[in-house]
């Protein structure tokens, strides 16, 4: 990758993740103790078995060593901003989300180091790559840490602007994310299929399995749907943007699951987007039809007792 487009996904994560931080607040970091159980889960999935999960469909896939490292990247960069926007469009809960990305994105600061060093030492098949954890580190606090003080400092001592910028931030980001992946696919073009094929197998049973995971282990511990769904598209949906930048500071071949990944992750998300709004649908309906019932009773009561 060249500098002009280091710079420009550097720059790119950066205003991504103060956009973040535009929107939280501390009561984002206080909801913890709102629902403690769900944070907890959530953040086990994501920071815990994400992780265990991509290694183990690593030795299930034949997948060449970039791959192998690639996808123990993404595994390794929890869902950002867009997992907060998905579980949105599905009805999930959003402040959950939020307060998830939140913790997680601060967490990832040692996490991610440690498990790219993790992969590139047992990935590596004796071949000697540099594990950059220093530049990593500073990387990351770069891209996630700074821009998120940034926003949050911003909302906090400037609401009025913090809501003016929002709304732009937002819009840049999501144009941002589009601008990256057309860009690797445009980069890409002559490679495109074979990298597909390559990685898409492996990095779509991760997304699906890794969304199982979430929302069945937030039914065994017995979540609210909504919070179920939340844990669901936050344990499935990784920031391939950050996996890439990661993998840059490594080898850009290795950034491919998580190119491969960016593009289809919408796909499959919407899955879960059509069954959240069809249940919010229905909960509606049968709040209106409550709603209904209760009026039909009233007038048949004052009715009886105009007559008596």
């Amino acid at each position: 990758m060249d500098s002009g487009s280091k710079i420009f996904l550097i720059v790119s994560l950066f205003i991504i993740m103060m956009g973040m931080g535009l929107s939280l607040t501390k009561e984002d970091f206080k909801r913890v103790l709102q629902y403690p159980k769900a944070v907890f889960l959530g953040f086990l999935n994501q920071i815990i078995l994400l992780p265990c999960i991509a290694f183990g469909l690593i030795q299930l896939f034949d997948v060449t060593k970039e791959i192998a490292i690639g996808v123990m990247i993404l595994a390794a960069c929890p869902g950002g901003p867009t997992s907060n926007l998905v579980t949105h469009l599905a009805k999930g809960n959003t402040a959950l989300s939020v307060t998830l990305t939140a913790i997680n994105s601060i967490v990832t600061i040692i996490t991610i180091p440690l498990i790219v060093n993790f992969a590139l030492g047992g990935f590596s098949s004796g071949e000697e790559i540099s594990s950059p954890v220093g530049d990593i580190i500073g990387a990351l606090i770069v891209i996630i840490a700074i821009p998120l003080v940034i926003g949050m400092a911003i909302k906090n001592k400037k609401p009025a602007v913090a809501k003016k910028m929002d709304k732009p931030v937002r819009i840049a980001s999501t144009v941002i994310i589009i601008l990256v992946i057309v860009g690797i696919v445009i980069k890409e073009r002559d490679q495109l299929v074979e990298r597909i094929s390559e990685s898409f197998a492996i990095v779509i049973s991760l997304n699906i399995a890794t969304m199982l995971v979430g929302f069945l282990t937030a039914k065994m511990v017995k979540l609210k749907f909504k919070e179920a769904l939340t844990i669901c598209l936050e344990s499935g949906n990784q920031n391939g943007t950050l996996a890439i930048q990661v993998s840059s500071l490594i080898d850009i071949t290795l950034g491919f699951p998580a190119a491969v990944y960016s593009l289809f992750m919408y796909f499959t998300a919407a899955v879960p987007i059509i069954i959240g709004i069809t249940k919010a649908k229905k909960e509606s309906q049968n709040i209106d039809e409550d709603l209904d019932l209760s009026k039909f009773k009233d007038e048949t009561i004052l009715d009886k007792e105009s007559t008596d």
